[in-house]
């Protein structure tokens, strides 16, 4: 075999339990020990005081070793039922393996699950889109466009046929497609769309027989059972399994619950696929459905028949089915039993009977599906994993450490030496009361929602006799006291919070490594603490976001708080904004901004620009302290008041109010104020200018506080407002093929329709503008959106996680209000138009309020994004940097 031809693996199982044997650890010790000291010490016997020495820490690390191979269902299980049990910390199998519907069969599934509904399928529903080649014009109607044309036809438009139970009232028929209308958009896919709903069409097929039967047998429940076997061949009915029938069968977990999670149990894809419209009808497969049938002695004859065209003489054995028609026993069918050579009557109403009862039968049957659908967690016994004590007790008296401790009679000399052994040894035992503390507290290290302050654990060693006299300062009955004594040095909770959350991130196929590389050239020393927050949003809204991932927003029969400031929009909408950080998918006016830039006349009768931030009260928290001649300047300037805002930590914050502050006093990238009259304010300052500098007070809250106290809660509030709630990021994601004129009308306006390049049919591909096309709409003057990096690593990152057969447009927009005239501004202008779209889409199915669709289409055809100015760099001044410069392959000069 190659060397190409070799795989190399990982192996899933890498444990090799050698921390449970004490023999290899005793002797992975001696070969230390012979390692270190072999010109020093030769006895490695048992009688030697090393050797016991190594024995008795060999069985204390099998003891770690057994208690860290415990199930980690007791690991996991809380000390009393305060602490979140492990059903609590992680997701169940119906959250995280089942999916919103991605493909027909799933789709299937979510309408098959609505009662009355036997079976339905999807169906492309075609609708051709003429294009004028010459003047670059889209029209359903051929005729109103010049010679010179091509076509396309729409793509992820859908009718849904649907077949219904028999004998159900046409208010239930009416009242199915609606609930059948409402679970699609509930559950729509990304550039898709439902067109209509219609019940599938009967193809009539007589069946005629003579079946003689065995004479013990009920001829009228032979009867209803091969009328049940015709119809159930003709028209599949699909049965609904427990998880326990699932597993029986030998699917796996994955397998069981792929797809939408369903109310009535789950269905065999298999037998799914297998219950497609037929195309033919066999009269073999009849005839071998009947005989298999218990009571049945022997067909004497059979045939089928075509009710649509009884007189055709071709093939009898073969009926082929018009497509997209069910088959179904006509009133042309007709039945005959013997019993021997004696005919026999049939009792129509018992032969009902019966048939209704084997339907009640299967439906009882199927109520057991419904229950235990979840695959239950195994519940944990708490075990105090963190409970040790000394290996000291377990010495022989004659060392003298033990409980029973040295005779009364002992030489000052023998006692010495006996406390230096207990001192020696302290400090493996001090070592393995940490690894079990560690070991009791991995549910929490684990957790997502860890609120640890810290991320190293120990204990107090228990149970020396004389300890005291061993240690000074030793905070026994304090173990955060301990830990921080012992520990403080090597935890830096941040950084180790982030590995934890990698860790988990990692068992999703998941990573931030990217994000946490910009995070840090953009935010510094903040950047871990951001990343951090990040890291838990996204592992939080896992299930959402993982689940949701393909699936677009309802906009079907919403009200209008759930069209707009609202969370529902599409599933890979709120995935993108977890994975870039962003604080608030909500879909919202993004032009109102916290921060304002305004102009102002200075001393020289000059305009110049400051800005001020308001909080949520619309109150001004934060204000500049000097003039820019441009608002670019003022923005820059805004933007590193907010970094030094949140690169302070609240702990520095409050540390720093333990004592009483002065005036100038500086805590983190603030600075203390007080007046003469003894107020407090504060500034915000650039530590790395100096103190003669006028750029190192870079913004100001003018307000002031009668207390240390206030003032403290007044920096923490605007720490946790930067922090939490202030934020200028969001996204619009539009799908263009809810922008298409109504499919069901052929002369709609040529205005009405999206506009397109072809230069004359030849290059620009693709020339359909509807088909799985987005334009997703961000606000380019952000902090974050503003930088060169962060919008590559944004712009790969939304083309990588939206479905590969989806082409996006990315547009980095305009202004916040008030900078420009609401007339100039594109992203408010666009904000109004697709908020008045949606608004009138949404009680519409296939119509559309031109109005307000040309005004969209208007308005979504003007937006253009804005880049960071730039020049080139001065090749004969070397002191000339690259910060602001147009690089070769680094600089965008637009973006189709």
């Amino acid at each position: 075999m190659s060397d190409l031809d070799k795989h190399i693996t990982i192996s899933k199982n890498v444990n090799t339990e050698n921390d449970l044997d004490f023999s290899f650890i005793r002797k992975k010790g001696l070969e230390y020990i012979e390692k270190l000291s072999d010109n020093l010490w030769t006895d490695y016997n048992t009688h030697d005081p090393g050797i016991t020495i190594l024995e008795m820490l060999s069985y204390a690390i099998s003891d770690l070793g057994l208690r860290i191979n415990l199930p980690i269902e007791n690991l996991l299980a809380p000390e009393n039922n305060s602490a979140p049990n492990i059903d609590k910390q992680f997701f169940t199998a119906t959250e995280i393996l089942s999916s919103k519907p991605v493909n027909e069969l799933d789709y299937r599934k979510l309408f098959i699950d609505i009662k009355d509904v036997k079976n339905c399928w999807l169906k492309p529903y075609e609708k051709t889109v003429y294009v004028d080649c010459k003047k670059d014009k889209l029209s359903y109607d051929r005729n109103t466009l010049e010679t010179n044309t091509s076509n396309f036809n729409l793509q992820g438009l859908y009718s849904i046929v649907v077949d219904l139970e028999e004998d159900i009232s046409d208010i239930r028929i009416k009242n199915v497609k609606k609930e059948i209308r409402t679970k699609y958009h509930a559950n729509r896919n990304l550039c898709e769309d439902l067109i209509n709903i219609k019940e599938v069409d009967i193809h009539p097929i007589s069946v005629c027989a003579k079946v003689e039967v065995l004479p013990e047998v009920d001829e009228e429940k032979v009867h209803a059972k091969v009328l049940d076997a015709i119809d159930n061949y003709f028209s599949p009915s699909l049965t609904f399994y427990s998880l326990k029938q699932m597993q029986d069968k030998g699917y796996t977990t994955n397998e069981i619950f792929e797809g939408p999670l369903l109310s009535n149990g789950f269905l065999d894809s298999k037998e799914l696929k297998a219950s497609a419209l037929r195309s033919e009808i066999r009269l073999s497969d009849i005839m071998k459905l009947v005989m298999e049938i218990k009571g049945v002695n022997k067909i004497i004859e059979i045939s089928i028949n075509d009710c649509n065209n009884p007189d055709d003489e071709t093939d009898k054995w073969l009926i082929c089915v018009e497509p997209g028609k069910k088959p179904a026993r006509c009133g042309d069918s007709a039945y005959s039993y013997y019993k021997g050579v004696l005919p026999l009557n049939m009792n129509q109403t018992i032969v009902d009977k019966y048939r209704e009862k084997f339907k009640k039968e299967a439906i009882e049957k199927q109520e057991n599906a419904k229950i235990g659908k979840e695959i239950q967690f195994p519940s944990g016994k708490y075990l105090n994993t963190s409970e040790t004590t000394t290996i000291q007790n377990d010495f022989p008296n004659t060392y003298g450490i033990n409980r029973a401790g040295l005779p009364s009679r002992s030489t000052a000399e023998r006692k010495s030496q006996a406390k230096q052994l207990k001192a020696y040894l302290l400090f493996f035992d001090q070592i393995l009361a940490t690894y079990f503390a560690h070991l009791e507290k991995v549910k929490d290290v684990l957790s997502i929602d860890n609120q640890l302050k810290t991320t190293y654990f120990t204990q107090a060693v228990k149970d020396i006799k004389e300890f005291e006299e061993l240690v000074s300062k030793y905070p026994s009955q304090n173990p955060e006291k301990l830990t921080k004594q012992l520990l403080s040095k090597l935890d830096h909770p941040i950084q180790r919070k982030n590995k934890f959350l990698d860790h988990l991130i990692a068992r999703f196929a998941e990573k931030f490594s990217d994000y946490a590389f910009l995070m840090k050239e953009l935010y510094g020393d903040y950047a871990d603490q951001a990343i951090l927050h990040s890291k838990e949003n996204f592992l939080k809204d896992y299930q959402i976001t993982s689940k949701q991932r393909g699936s677009a927003f309802n906009y079907s029969n919403q009200l209008k708080p759930d069209l707009w400031n609202t969370n529902n929009v599409a599933g890979i909408q709120k995935r993108i904004a977890r994975l870039a950080g962003m604080k608030n998918f909500k879909r919202r006016n993004l032009s109102n901004s916290f921060v304002e830039i305004y102009d102002l006349l200075d001393s020289d009768n000059k305009k110049v620009y400051r800005w001020r931030i308001k909080n949520i009260e619309n109150k001004i928290i934060l204000s500049a302290t000097e003039n820019y001649s441009t608002p670019g300047k003022a923005k820059t300037e805004l933007n590193l008041a907010i970094v030094k805002i949140i690169e302070t930590s609240p702990e520095t914050v409050k540390k720093a109010f333990i004592n009483k502050v002065e005036d100038e006093d500086e805590i983190g990238n603030f600075e203390i104020q007080i007046s003469e009259t003894g107020k407090y304010s504060f500034d915000i300052i650039n530590l790395d200018t100096p103190h003669s500098s006028t750029k190192r007070i870079i913004a100001r809250q003018f307000l002031y506080y009668n207390s240390q106290e206030k003032l403290k809660d007044a920096i923490l509030e605007i720490i946790k407002f930067m922090t939490s709630d202030f934020t200028e990021e969001g996204m619009f994601l539009l799908e263009h093929i809810l922008l298409r004129p109504d499919v069901t009308e052929t002369n709609e306006p040529l205005n009405y329709y999206m506009p397109i390049c072809t230069d004359n049919c030849e290059s620009c591909e693709p020339v359909d503008p509807y088909s799985f096309s987005i334009t997703v709409v961000l606000p380019g003057w952000t902090y974050r959106f503003a930088d060169p990096d962060f919008r590559d690593f944004m712009e790969e990152l939304i083309r990588k996680e939206i479905p590969a057969h989806i082409l996006a447009r990315i547009c980095w927009v305009g202004n916040p209000r008030n900078e420009v005239d609401d007339e100039e501004n594109d992203l408010y202008n666009f904000e109004k138009a697709w908020k008045k779209f949606l608004f009138s889409k949404t009680k519409n199915r296939q119509a559309q309020n031109n109005k307000w669709l040309e005004n969209l289409i208007e308005k979504l055809n003007k937006l253009n994004s804005i880049y960071p100015s730039g020049r080139l760099i001065d090749c004969n001044d070397e002191e000339d940097s690259l910060e602001g410069k147009i690089i070769l392959g680094s600089t965008y000069i637009g973006n189709l």
